[in-house]
């Protein structure tokens, strides 16, 4: 049996993330501060396993107390395979530097890279002494190679979580393991994060009018439609690790 867990799984594209694995008749387990109750419902009717563990990602103690927990539920099942979404994130704080306020930039790092880290960690060790596979995904952002003004933080979080990625790609092939571990560039979507970024001052942020437009033009991507994508990366067996894969080039293959 495969497993799935999905960190920000209450909503946008990690909700979608969990609908489509459901669909697939995947067992979920649900990360989140908050449940949603839809997907305790889609899996009633699926006929699914489905756990849901709340979870700050932003305390690292929680984090580490948690995914044990979450880890010990999943390992003694025997599972073939496990899928791991660190698809949780945070755009905030946006301001330019120098006008950064402490509290909201140790959150931004805890959840963005620390959290990622700690919990694909324990995955990884708990594999070692097991028949099971782990496919990590971390759910990057394309800011995490272009510099964007007010977004120091999140550019910098997702670039470590880039080359966390890509290091610890390196290390299972030298271990020889059949662990994978990629990350995942969703473009820009229809969700919370960019009604975040719309809501944040042209001071903190100059290319505010230019994320509004995407809004006011249709152009960000629904939810669906980037899991779908991704999903079918990840079931296909064929996602190369330590690859930083990007959804205009999944959609236009």
């Amino acid at each position: 049996m495969k497993y799935a867990i999905i960190t920000g799984a209450s909503k946008g594209l990690g909700a979608a993330i969990a609908k489509r694995l459901m669909n697939e008749e995947i067992s979920v387990i649900s990360v989140s501060r908050t449940e949603n109750k839809e997907l305790r419902k889609l899996a009633l009717e699926k006929g699914t396993v489905y756990k849901h563990f709340s979870c700050n990602l932003a305390l690292e103690k929680e984090v580490q107390e948690v995914f044990m927990e979450i880890s010990h539920f999943i390992f003694q099942k025997d599972p073939s395979e496990i899928l791991l979404f660190n698809n949780a994130g945070v755009v905030d704080p946006i301001h330019t530097v120098g006008n950064l306020d402490q509290t909201p930039v140790i959150r931004n790092v805890q959840i963005n890279l620390i959290a990622p880290i700690l919990i694909t960690n324990i995955f990884f060790n708990k594999a070692q002494h097991t028949e099971t596979k782990v496919q990590a995904v971390n759910v990057t952002s394309g800011a995490a190679v272009r510099s964007i003004e007010g977004w120091s933080v999140y550019c910098s979080s997702k670039a470590g979580l880039n080359m966390f990625t890509q290091t610890a790609a390196l290390e299972q092939a030298e271990l020889k393991t059949q662990n994978k571990i990629i990350a995942f560039s969703p473009g820009i979507m229809d969700t919370d994060m960019q009604a975040t970024i719309r809501s944040s001052s042209k001071d903190a942020f100059r290319d505010l009018d230019q994320f509004k437009g995407y809004k006011e033009n249709n152009m960000l991507l629904p939810a669906e439609t980037v899991a779908d994508a991704l999903v079918d990366l990840v079931l296909s067996g064929d996602a190369e690790s330590g690859k930083v894969y990007h959804i205009n080039d999944l959609l236009n293959k």
